[in-house]
């Protein structure tokens, strides 16, 4: 299993061992000493980290994360990232998210479409990583577009849903039509399912071209 980023530790609630980090709760999840389990069923990203995939997040790194809805990831993020810009469209979400940031002073909101990255370009600084879990067609397309915030060094951390794209189609032709628009701008270097936390999920990891 690939290294867990620094702030990020396998704790035990329950009896049983989790990823956790350290930080004020959000979505109702057990803490322990400080700790907050990090649900990995409600989560991609603490899925991808769970699965061992070599995320290059080694902790501290200036981030950008598309599809933030209520804070329930983006709040795991800011616990051991440094300035953590936090995009999400709708606005009901966009309340509890607020309420994450509150005591996180590196978690920046901001209620903006990730489909137009140029209505927050003058806000967001270039970023070592950039996470993406949107809920909407074109995906790959989303990243592409947003690929002007990440360093050349950097990593894009993609969630791909099928069933955002297309409902009806197959899942995996879904994915490698996603990939095939998506390396116009990246070079993919790994890719693996989601399950069993997340159905009809890849996970991807790249970085630009």
């Amino acid at each position: 299993m690939s290294d867990l980023p620094a702030g990020v530790e396998r704790r035990a609630f329950d009896g049983r061992e989790s990823l956790a980090t350290e930080g004020k709760p959000v979505y109702g999840e057990p803490t322990v000493d400080g700790w907050r389990k990090w649900d990995v069923r409600r989560s991609k990203l603490g899925a991808m980290l769970e699965k061992g995939m070599d995320t290059n997040l080694a902790g501290g790194e200036t981030v950008l994360y598309l599809g933030a809805a209520a804070g329930t990831t983006v709040s795991h993020v800011a616990d051991f990232s440094g300035p953590t810009y936090a995009v999400e469209f709708a606005a009901r979400p966009a309340r509890d998210l607020l309420d994450a940031a509150e005591p996180r002073s590196n978690l920046f909101p901001l209620l903006k479409d990730a489909r137009k990255p140029e209505t927050y370009a003058h806000v967001v600084e270039p970023v070592d990583v950039l996470i993406q879990d949107v809920a909407t067609r074109g995906q790959a397309k989303v990243a592409l577009a947003n690929r002007r915030f990440l360093d050349d060094d950097g990593r894009l951390l993609l969630a791909v849903k099928a069933r955002s794209e297309d409902v009806a189609r197959d899942p995996d032709a879904v994915f490698e039509e996603v990939l095939t628009t998506l390396r116009e701008g990246y070079e993919v270097l790994e890719t693996r399912s989601l399950e069993p936390f997340h159905d009809d999920h890849l996970a991807v990891v790249a970085r630009p071209e």
